[in-house]
Formats: C-alpha cells, structure tokens, sequence
C-alpha cells in the first residue's frame, strides 16, 4: 500500500523502502548496509508496520551479507516508537541511526537498539541546535552507544564554526568520532586550510578526521549495492 499523505495507523510509518547500499559518510563509510529510509512529504512511500519492518529486516539480513542496518531519511526520531517497536527483535546486525540530533529525548529512548548514533550536520547550524547535538552526543556516550558527528561544510562555512563545533563535542564525550567530508572541489582547491584545520582540531580532540566525500553523500548518503 502507498501513501502521499494521511494518518497512518499506530506503529506504522511511510518508508521509501529498505534498499541495500554502500554507506557515504561517517565512521562506516564503505560499508554495505541496509538502509531503513523514511519517506519524505513529496515521495510516493510504502507502508509499514513495525511487525512488518522487523520481519523484513530480519529476512533480508539472513539472505545476503550486511555491515549493520542504516536507519536515516527526513527525520527518523519523529517515529521513534515506531522504530522501538520494529527493533524489538534485533535484526542479527548492528543498527545505526543518521539523523540531525535535534530530538534527544526520543533519541534517549532508542539508544539501547543502537551500535551507532550518528549526527550529521553542515557547519551553520544555530547555538540552540547545536545545543541540542551535543546532549544526543552526551545521552549516547553516557549509555556507552559510539557516537559520530559527520560534518559536511558548505562552500562558504569557515574554519571557526567547525572548530567551535569540535570543542562543544569534546565537552560532550571524549570518544566521539568527528570526521569532516569535504567535496573533491575542496579538497583540491584549499589542500592547505584542511591540514591546518585538522591539526587545530586535533589539539582539543584526538578522534577528528578529514574524509573525501562520495558524490551520493548529503543526499540519502548511500550509493547503490
């Protein structure tokens, strides 16, 4: 059944489908996952109920070999019970969340399903929001969940909000991964402004790390498996 728009039954949510693909962006970057993408408003989206979810995932992870299960698109802790529901049952590999860190009450609530929560963000983000990522950041290390912040800057983000954002996360957790993907157009054009940001970044938190980007990251950060 598909849907635009709507009431959708309780535990059930609109899902872009559950597609296999490689991971873009962060720490699992390079690995091959299922991706559990929730639909936005303009797409046509498949129905599910979180029974229905669980026994898929549960199936398709026994059928073929996957890294972990990716669990991203719009805002996924806007259905945080849902996801609860769907991850009774452990699919029999590791779980990560991709979101936008501004839900950590809900994230608190899910954070014993996950292996990985991870925050992305592009470097503009407000006091207030970043407020908000740095307590996801503090929930997840507090319940010994690893934690990722992947940042995609902007052509026109300058180094002092990144190192801003740095600092704020350290303050966070110690053990949080932070790695900085940057477009090849970046990377070629400022080689030099990369190197001496990672090394200032180094200075106030060990685990910093400056990545290329795959050219499907910032999109559904996943390329086709």
């Amino acid at each position: 059944m598909t849907s635009r728009q709507g009431r959708l039954p309780s535990l059930s949510a609109a899902l872009a489908g559950i597609p296999a693909g490689i991971q873009t962006i962060g720490p699992w970057a390079g690995r091959r996952q299922l991706f559990v993408r929730f639909a936005g408003e303009a797409e046509t989206a498949t129905i599910y109920s979180a029974d229905a979810l669980r026994g898929e995932l549960v199936k398709l992870s026994a059928r073929s070999r996957y890294h972990s299960v990716a669990i991203t698109g719009r805002d996924a802790l806007i259905e945080e019970e849902f996801l609860n529901a769907a991850l009774s049952q452990p699919p029999g590999i590791p779980v990560m969340l991709d979101h936008d860190g501004q839900h950590p009450a809900a994230l608190d609530r899910l954070l014993s399903k996950l292996a990985l929560m991870q925050v992305t963000l592009d470097g503009t983000e407000g006091s207030a929001a970043l407020q908000r990522v740095v307590e996801s950041v503090r929930l997840a290390a507090g319940k010994q969940v690893a934690q990722a912040v992947v940042i995609l800057p902007a052509d026109n983000t300058s180094d002092a909000p990144l190192l801003r954002i740095v600092e704020q996360l350290h303050e966070a957790s110690e053990s949080t991964q932070i790695v900085v993907h940057v477009t090849a157009a970046q990377a070629g054009e400022h080689d030099r402004r990369w190197t001496m940001l990672l090394e200032q970044a180094m200075r106030v938190h060990t685990d910093v790390r400056v990545l290329p980007r795959w050219p499907a990251a910032g999109t559904r950060n996943t390329v086709a498996g």
